[in-house]
């Protein structure tokens, strides 16, 4: 069997990391704050919520939850969303999805103020993510280079197959891996021969949301996978896009639960700090 990449000790360490920060910030009269905006009828949007609710205490950061029913409008969230954008107690706000259908996702994400986009969804910071400039990327691409490097892996010049071109994980993370010098392949529901790269490939990941979309056939002994799908099976057990029986066929793979999903709550948290910098020095530049 592969060796598997948990992510416990890589979270761990961001946490440490961000509790001595957030003292740091507290002895300054700079306390962290949170707002999360969650539309109730999904329950792994309120599970998911609720974690980082427990994330924020353990943390010492503020966690505000605002949560609307099925029939809230879109203007009751974006009049919410302004009053958050000019509270300067607020360093962060996110959205949690998915949303009812008669409320439109890109449009209330937009209005969130880029230097508080925590999740990074915003045009301004999803062109920073393209650039490399100076922003907020989106924790998810970022927790799968993280892992991989935690587990002493280099991207620079490796074959690295691309499952997933979606806005949330995939593009982010294409753009990501061309600044870390990896040549990437990215495969997509068009592709068709999906094993073929896989088998031509040194670095996997895999971020599409299709339970069981890679196989034990379609892999090899020397590869190396980092798992980002999350699907929820009949019986309520989560999984990620690649068959756990693949694990005993690659030479690493990350699990789900377990990997990439509990970093990214950890660089979540990071990434309230760094908008917390962004808003003191945006601050500083004022007076």
């Amino acid at each position: 069997m592969g060796m598997v990449m948990k992510a416990k000790e890589a979270a761990d360490a961001v946490y440490n990391d961000i509790r001595k920060r957030v003292e740091e910030y507290a002895s300054q009269g700079h306390l962290p704050c949170i707002a999360t905006i969650l539309v109730e009828g999904d329950l792994a949007s309120a599970y998911y919520a609720k974690m980082k609710q427990k994330a924020a205490d353990k943390l010492g950061v503020t966690f505000q939850l605002h949560a609307f029913g099925k029939d809230v409008t879109e203007q009751e969230i974006l009049e919410l969303i302004a009053e958050l954008n000019a509270d300067r107690d607020v360093q962060g706000i996110m959205l949690e999805l998915p949303l009812p259908e008669h409320l439109s996702a890109a449009a209330i994400e937009q209005s969130i103020a880029p230097l508080k986009d925590v999740d990074g969804v915003t045009p301004f910071n999803k062109l920073a993510t393209v650039t490399g400039e100076r922003g907020i990327y989106p924790a998810t691409p970022q927790a799968c280079i993280r892992l991989l490097k935690h587990y002493g892996y280099s991207l620079a010049g490796k074959n690295v197959t691309l499952v997933g071109r979606g806005q949330t994980v995939g593009l982010p993370l294409f753009h990501m891996l061309q600044r870390e010098q990896a040549t990437v392949t990215v495969c997509h529901s068009r592709t068709p021969d999906l094993a073929f790269h896989l088998r031509h490939a040194e670095i996997v990941f895999a971020a599409v949301g299709r339970q069981n979309l890679i196989t034990r056939d379609m892999v090899h002994p020397a590869l190396v996978m980092v798992d980002a799908g999350i699907n929820e099976s009949d019986d309520g057990t989560i999984m990620g896009d690649i068959a756990r029986d693949v694990a005993d066929d690659v030479a690493a793979i990350s699990p789900v639960p377990g990997g990439v999903g509990s970093l990214t709550t950890a660089i979540l948290f990071e990434n309230v700090l760094l908008a917390l910098d962004y808003q003191l020095s945006e601050k500083e530049a004022e007076q």
